[in-house]
């Protein structure tokens, strides 16, 4: 046989071929490879996205904590007391809306009321913000210790 009768041979399907030459197309044993390579890359990537999530997450909260700390502290020496809650500092200008706590996803803080040191009086007033997010960051702290 020539190159050519056998080439007109395995095109007509005598050898068991049921597609003709030039159509592209994988076979199953290439598919599963694939899939497990896929998986394999899957199993690897959703980790190191949670962990990259959770890590932004303990920023924004140390960052906000940070602001309203620094907020507090700014009306204290504006005003010479202390607030009584987050919400003076919203009525004052100090933040357009109390900041949400990326963990619980709540605009709810552990407000820490102790005595105001710029008063006579010893009044009461807001000296720190906490907080309410149970659990621990990757280094052991607890996330209303922040």
């Amino acid at each position: 046989m020539s190159g050519k009768e056998t080439r007109e041979y395995l095109e007509a399907g005598s050898v068991g071929r049921t597609r003709p030459f030039g159509t592209a197309g994988f076979s199953l044993l290439e598919l599963l490879i694939a899939m497990f390579i896929l998986v394999i890359l899957i199993s690897v990537a959703v980790p190191t996205y949670r962990n990259s999530v959770q890590h932004a997450r303990e920023v924004v909260l140390e960052e906000n904590l940070f602001q309203m700390r620094r907020a507090i502290d700014q009306y204290a020496a504006d005003k010479e007391r202390l607030p009584q809650s987050l919400q003076d500092l919203v009525d004052s200008n100090y933040f357009r809306d109390i900041p949400v706590d990326p963990l619980t996803e709540k605009a709810e803080w552990n407000e820490i009321v102790g005595e105001d040191s710029n008063s006579a009086e010893a009044e009461q007033g807001l000296v720190d913000v906490k907080s309410l997010a149970e659990g621990e960051d990757s280094n052991g702290k607890k996330y209303s210790e922040y």
